[in-house]
């Protein structure tokens, strides 16, 4: 064979790994996906119209494009995704609604699913209303048996409870925070007496802060029993928000601009 010969054939060879890996590649990232969870995966008040779900804006299966969900950073590399992400979380729910939005994502026969909840089931209207552990961790167990039974190759990303003890450190000197915390009656186990510095307040909201940092425990040790599920290792709890990130109607939930950074930093960890 000549030395041009022998370049050709090395040339295409190396195309052919290239086109094999690629393909590989290709094939790693979901054609379809489905995302759980509760108002923040629903992008709640985000809208122009306030008090609303705003799904187009999730951070999960969003179509608007500042946002960057991770549906559209999937389809951005697999185009077989198209149309095919659907948003099962509730606004409300807490983990024992989990099992219920795991039923519908087995019927849409998935082959990938964000599960991000227990904002609910911490912040609540009173100390004693928050889910006990115990229920915390049994309905996720009853939510993934059922999940992993029905679609044993399902890729599972599950995110951490975000920090509300910092929701409070960032923003309990705001006078239209308080105010809107009170007015709603926003997560009063933690926000209630919000610029109170007594000791019995101080020591409520680090009781609600500690059920918080249990529940992720609970997420984390719970993820690391099935094959494919992969825990966001507390990136969302450990994330210092800013207050623009933070929506100026409820000073509760992400603002867009929060639903940007949640996509973000949660993506950077997926590994398909």
């Amino acid at each position: 064979m000549t030395g041009t010969r022998r370049m050709i054939a090395a040339l295409s060879a190396a195309l052919c790994l290239i086109a094999l890996a690629s393909s590989a590649a290709l094939a790693a990232y979901p054609n379809s996906m489905a995302a759980t969870g509760d108002s923040i995966t629903r992008a709640f008040n985000t809208c122009s119209f306030p008090f609303i779900d705003c799904p187009q804006n999730s951070w999960a299966t969003g179509t608007e494009a500042t946002v960057n969900s991770f549906y559209l950073r999937i389809r951005a590399v697999n185009r077989a995704i198209e149309g095919r992400a659907f948003n099962d979380a509730r606004s409300g729910a807490r983990m024992a609604d989990l099992a219920g939005q795991i039923a519908n994502v087995i019927r849409q026969r998935v082959e990938y699913v964000t599960i991000a909840m227990g904002a609910n089931d911490v912040c609540t209207s009173e100390e004693t209303t928050m889910t006990s552990v115990a229920s915390f961790e049994s309905s996720l167990r009853t939510a993934l048996n059922n999940l992993t039974r029905e679609l044993p190759a399902v890729k599972i990303s599950l995110g951490s409870v975000p920090n509300v003890y910092w929701l409070w450190e960032l923003l309990h000197t705001n006078r239209s925070a308080v105010s809107t915390w009170n007015s709603f009656g926003i997560c009063q186990a933690l926000l209630r007496n919000a610029t109170s510095t007594s000791r019995e307040d101080e020591e409520r909201r680090l009781r609600v802060q500690r059920r918080n940092v249990e529940f992720n425990t609970v997420l984390r040790n719970t993820c690391a029993t099935y094959a494919n599920c992969e825990y966001d290792a507390d990136t969302g709890y450990n994330y210092r928000f800013e207050a623009g990130e933070v929506s100026t109607r409820d000073y509760f939930h992400p603002s867009v601009r929060g639903q940007a950074t949640i996509a973000r930093i949660e993506f950077s960890l997926v590994r398909f």
